[in-house]
């Protein structure tokens, strides 16, 4: 379904005054090309200027059977013919024609002039390039972003790539290079169209859209295709064929007396494939080595059937009006002849005589709009912001998605709650239907629509009749300056376009009489979304724009949006959400979305869910200004009539601080009173009472549930701990209050929030550190984080978790154990409690508490506890051994954690050292909890040489020593053989010594 308005998007029109009757028309460039009738002849007019005015003139060495511009180049291409043959040519410099410049070179594409022949203004002529070709050219078309030019023929395809060949350092032509053809197996193109590696071909009931990839050839690849590439042409060749007259693929064919047509056929993306035809490509470009490997990519095939319905004929019943549209949704370079940015989308257009069709080709291939006309169309340009298609005696003027499409291409948060943008799948929608006679030849450029009209003599009667109806109707089209000509019955037209800011401000207005008729019609949501998709399209065209005109798009854009944003706030229906991120991107503050819906409703008439659905969102999400008082007080108002459930979530939201807390705690009664009491409402009136100073009233609501149900109640709203306003989060006056007397609660809340994705690690930290500043402690985590560490590290099953806060945990420990002060904090856990509760704290191995010394109460329980995590199965003692460094071992604390670390990476040689060093009486305990299996032989190998070599320095008196000896000598003798344990007496007279102890382990 299209959808009829009747704005004016034309602004003016006014006529060319060409000499002759054009035969052909296309325009480009700001210039306007006519071709007389006779077809040996080309005028230029100046679209840009009023009168448009002639450029120049020119004639054409045959006569001009297509004429297609390039502004890539700014250059003119024909199929011309002449002597029965046909001949393609390209006109480069054909401004150099307009006073009195009438030299004109002509040569064959690749042979530049040398010489003598561009001595004197080497510039100042016009040249025509001959391009030679196998086959007589069917249909042309260039690239609008390289000026490459794609050739037709009926058995195969040539592109050619445009090139600026510097002769000298003041001379430079342009020419062309043949860089691929494109052979096709039994089809035959009527029209093509080319751009940015997309081509597409359409016959007289079909059409097929391809791409050309790059790819860097193989080298077994290239020597599989040097060696068979006729087999394989060939076997395709005949397996297309049969494939074609299985399916009744080829245009419609005789068999005995009957006509066989083609079914209707869609296939999108790789699908594509396998519609039948066949394209092999052959590279011929000069550096084609370098190139790599072309491929043919099948992107869009679609096959109709014949429509014989409301008198068409099978001459009628065609394809017409075959384009390429490319959009660039980032900053485009400036063009250039070499090199040009791949368009983000790109958008493929193809028309029959009563229905039009919009596919868009990248990411994923998909029909974006359906065009019906009102009548058979004879031609359709599509452009940026609109389709334009004309009939008999009709211009029409419809809209396109290119923006929707563009806007989703370009931004990842469309469509979510921080932005939106109308569907490209909305119905499309006519602008204006403008009355012409005898509509012939329609083209377009820029802010210009030129039309050939040539009335029908035979039926003047018939053309008078509308001609008298266009003229008793309200028309937007200003009345020509010149009268055209009655000597002849043809005019050419050039109609501008109003500008996109005026448009968009009279399809407001349109939509302002559906609202005064129906405020939530349809009708005009969808008019709005015409005029925001129009703004959209003028910015992309905008982006390197003059800032002033970008300045004012973007404020209509803004207006736009709030447009939209009252439309869908109306709303009761399931679109209704799109009230918040169109008001998002309105740039409106809260308070003013607020004054625009309360005067468009009020407490007797209710207000739109959409409205609703934005203020809770837009308030829960803590990034709303702070309301002022009349306005909080408003806000209460309105979701006590339309949703009173969430009140207790409306008052602890940051925004509302300046709500009148006795007026939010009258409506919390009332909802206490009219259902069942739920802990999240006892909680959020406590918060209200301490506002108020009301301490029984907040006492008395803490009291009526346990402190396990009040950790559900803060899961289920945080707002009433925490607010995030700014860069971090802020404590509420509750936490604060918590914080002093019942901090065990605030911990476990907090610990619930991180475990229920309510708040992260980082977050928390910043809250403990703003919630504790007020606090005179020496260290820089205050014990309230340290508390929460420790609890969350009980709770939490996550492993990146738990090493992160393990690493926190270790470095607090570290530095509190440094510290020569103690911070005087008591924790809510002590070591002994985390090693019952918490797996990742071990119990302490034996010899430790040989090490461990007496210390201040507080810095000794932070040493049992790093030795607990160190003692423990979790702690990669690696990752901490930077934070060792303030620690030293030449105390007593230091010293069981270094060992302790040295035990955990195995290095318990070391560890021998240092307890012999530093505290010989923990040496056996030592090697009898930790020199087991694999580190057994370390008994004799380290243990005992080392307590020989020290007893022997210190003498027989150190009787500590000499335990340890007798240790050692009963494990060496129980693990070793007699002689094994004899070959460990050292040799220097002393085994005497040992002697009475070896009779006694020889027994």
């Amino acid at each position: 379904m299209v959808h009829v308005y009747n704005c004016h998007p034309f602004a003016a029109q006014r006529i060319v005054s060409a000499e002759q009757e054009p035969g052909l028309v296309c325009c480009g460039g700001g210039a306007l090309f006519v071709v007389s009738a006779g077809g040996c002849k080309i005028e230029a007019f100046d679209l840009q200027r009023e009168e448009s005015p002639v450029i120049c003139r020119f004639s054409c060495a045959g006569t001009v059977l297509s004429l297609q511009h390039s502004a890539v180049g700014d250059y003119l291409v024909t199929i011309e013919e002449k002597n029965n043959a046909t001949y393609l040519r390209a006109y480069t410099n054909w401004r150099y024609q307009a006073v009195e410049k009438t030299r004109v070179g002509v040569r064959l594409l690749g042979h530049l002039l040398r010489g003598s022949s561009f001595r004197g203004a080497p510039k100042e002529q016009m040249e025509i390039i001959e391009i030679p070709l196998f086959e007589p050219p069917l249909c042309v078309a260039c690239c609008s972003l390289t000026g490459d030019l794609l050739v037709g023929s009926a058995k195969s395809l040539v592109v050619f790539s445009l090139k600026r060949q510097t002769l000298s350092e003041q001379l430079s032509v342009l020419d062309f290079e043949r860089v691929l053809i494109l052979h096709i197996q039994g089809w035959s193109p009527s029209q093509v169209a080319f751009c940015a590696g997309y081509l597409a071909l359409q016959t007289e009931l079909e059409v097929l859209v391809i791409k050309l990839v790059q790819q860097q050839k193989s080298a077994q690849t290239a020597e599989e295709n040097a060696l068979l590439p006729v087999d394989i042409m060939v076997e395709t060749s005949l397996e297309d064929d049969a494939e074609m007259k299985k399916d009744g693929f080829s245009p419609l064919h005789e068999q005995e007396d009957f006509f066989v047509f083609p079914k209707h056929q869609e296939m999108l993306g790789s699908e594509a494939q396998h519609c039948g035809i066949t394209l092999v490509p052959e590279c011929t470009a000069m550096d084609s080595e370098s190139r790599g490997e072309t491929t043919v990519v099948y992107v869009l095939f679609r096959r109709f059937a014949p429509d014989f319905f409301q008198g068409c004929s099978v001459e009628e019943t065609r394809l017409h009006s075959l384009q390429l549209h490319p959009i660039f949704t980032g900053k485009q370079e400036e063009s250039s002849i070499s090199r040009c940015g791949d368009p983000d989308c790109m958008f493929v257009f193809f028309s029959l005589p009563n229905t039009g069709y919009m596919y868009s080709l990248k990411s994923s291939v998909e029909l974006v709009s359906t065009y019906q006309y009102p009548e058979k169309a004879h031609q359709a340009v599509l452009s940026d912001q609109f389709l334009y298609v004309i009939t008999r005696n009709a211009l029409q003027c419809f809209t396109v998605r290119c923006s929707a499409v563009a806007a989703r291409v370009q931004d990842p948060y469309i469509d979510t709650t921080m932005k939106a943008c109308p569907p490209f799948s909305m119905e499309v929608c006519a602008l204006r239907i403008q009355l012409f006679i005898g509509l012939k030849v329609l083209c377009q450029d820029g802010d210009h629509i030129v039309l050939l009209t040539a009335a029908d003599v035979d039926s003047k009667e018939n053309t008078e009749r509308p001609a008298r109806k266009n003229t008793s109707r309200k028309s937007s089209v200003c009345k020509s300056t010149e009268a055209p000509d009655s000597a002849h019955g043809w005019n050419l037209y050039v109609i501008s376009s109003v500008s996109t800011l005026q448009l968009y401000r009279e399809i407001v207005e349109y939509s302002k009489r559906y609202e005064q008729s129906n405020p939530c019609s349809q009708s005009c949501v969808h008019l709005l979304s015409e005029a925001h998709l129009l703004l959209r399209s003028a910015l992309l065209k905008l982006q390197n724009g003059p800032a002033e005109e970008k300045q004012e798009l973007l404020e209509a854009f803004q207006e736009s949006c709030a447009h939209l944003g009252d439309c869908f706030s109306r709303f009761d229906k399931k679109d209704c959400h799109l009230a918040l991120p169109y008001y998002k991107m309105s740039g409106l503050t809260v308070t003013d979305v607020i004054q625009r819906n309360v005067s468009m409703s009020g407490v007797s008439s209710g207000y739109g869910r959409g409205f609703i659905f934005f203020l809770k969102h837009s308030l829960y999400e803590e990034t709303v200004e702070e309301l002022s008082k009349d306005v909080a007080d408003k806000v209460l108002e309105i979701f006590s009539v339309a949703e009173p459930a969430q009140l207790p979530h409306v008052v602890c939201c940051s925004s509302m601080l300046n709500a009148d807390p006795d007026g939010a705690g009258a409506l919390l009664e009332q909802l206490e009173a009219s259902g069942a009491p739920s802990i999240t409402l006892a909680l959020c009136r406590a918060s209200l009472a301490l506002r108020t100073g009301d301490r029984h009233t907040y006492s008395q609501q803490m009291e009526r549930h346990a402190e396990m149900l009040q950790v559900y109640g803060f899961i289920e709203e945080p707002r009433l701990l925490l607010h995030g306003r700014g860069v971090g989060l802020m404590p509420t006056l509750l936490a604060q209050q918590l914080r002093d007397s019942q901090d065990g609660l605030l911990v476990a809340a907090l610990v619930a929030l991180h475990e229920n994705s309510r708040i992260s690690l980082e977050d928390a930290h910043l809250f403990f550190q703003e919630l504790c500043k007020d606090r005179l402690e020496p260290d820089s985590s205050p014990q309230l984080l340290v508390d929460f560490w420790e609890s969350l590290l009980v709770a939490s099953s996550r492993e990146s978790t738990i090493q992160e806060l393990l690493f926190r945990l270790v470095s607090v420990y570290i530095s509190r154990i440094t510290c020569s002060h103690p911070s005087g904090c008591k924790a809510l856990k002590t070591a002994d409690d985390l090693i019952n509760s918490c797996s990742h704290y071990g119990m302490l191995y034996p010899w430790v508490s040989i090490l461990t010394p007496n210390l201040y109460h507080d810095q000794q329980e932070d040493l049992l506890k790093l030795q607990s995590l160190l003692c423990g199965p979790t702690l990669q003692v690696s990752s901490i051994l930077p934070l060792l460094e303030p620690l030293s071992d030449s105390d007593d604390p230091g010293l069981s954690v270094h060992v302790l670390c040295s035990t955990k990476l195995g290095q318990h040689e070391d560890s021998i050292h240092r307890l012999l060093d530093r505290c010989p009486q923990a040496i056996i305990p030592y090697a009898q909890h930790q020199l087991h299996h694999h580190t057994l032989c370390l008994w004799w190998q380290k243990l005992f040489p080392e307590v020989c070599d020290r007893i022997r320095k210190t003498g027989n008196d150190n009787t500590i020593l000499l335990s340890a000896l007798k240790e050692t000598l009963i494990v060496a003798a129980r693990e070793l053989t007699p002689l094994e344990f004899l070959d460990l007496l050292p040799d220097d007279g002393t085994a005497h010594f040992f002697l009475p102890h070896l009779l006694e382990c020889c027994q």
